[in-house]
């Protein structure tokens, strides 16, 4: 029977500490952040980056080789890939459409160029609409009576 003498806290709830609430509490005066300073603050969070006022490592290192600003990403679609598909006519939505090129995250974004990649036994006729063109691509597509067309 439950009575006012043996009274227990309820099992598995846990409550949040409370800070400030007094000397005798345990948890007043400074509420465990110790004196001044920086983290004694509210806001006082370090970045996970700082290093104490050393000169950070992004600093320190050397910065090594180079980035092409005119750099241009494309989605790439080989040739061979085509060989076994029996449509003749593909333009950027049909590519994705049959799951020959990327759709999703950054690269769904990006233009298409084909490329004829270990594709020298290549003999199907077709046309393609894409952004851009290998030079070996586009003459093995018109070697074969096909169209590449830029778009």
């Amino acid at each position: 029977m439950l009575t006012l003498s043996n009274l227990e806290k309820p099992q598995g709830k846990k409550t949040k500490k409370r800070l400030g609430k007094g000397q005798g509490s345990g948890i007043g005066r400074q509420s465990g952040r110790g004196h001044k300073g920086h983290k004694s603050r509210t806001g006082g969070k370090i970045p996970i980056y700082f290093e104490g006022g050393q000169m950070p490592i992004n600093r320190r290192l050397p910065k090594r080789g180079f980035k092409n600003v005119f750099h241009k990403n494309y989605r790439v679609l080989n040739l061979s890939k085509l060989q076994n598909t029996e449509e003749t006519e593909f333009d950027i939505p049909k590519l994705e459409m049959l799951g020959l090129i990327p759709v999703k995250g950054k690269k769904g974004k990006y233009p298409v160029k084909v490329l004829a990649f270990s594709s020298e036994e290549f003999t199907k006729t077709v046309h393609i609409r894409a952004n851009a063109f290998s030079k070996k691509a586009k003459e093995l597509i018109e070697a074969n009576g096909g169209k590449a067309e830029v778009i």
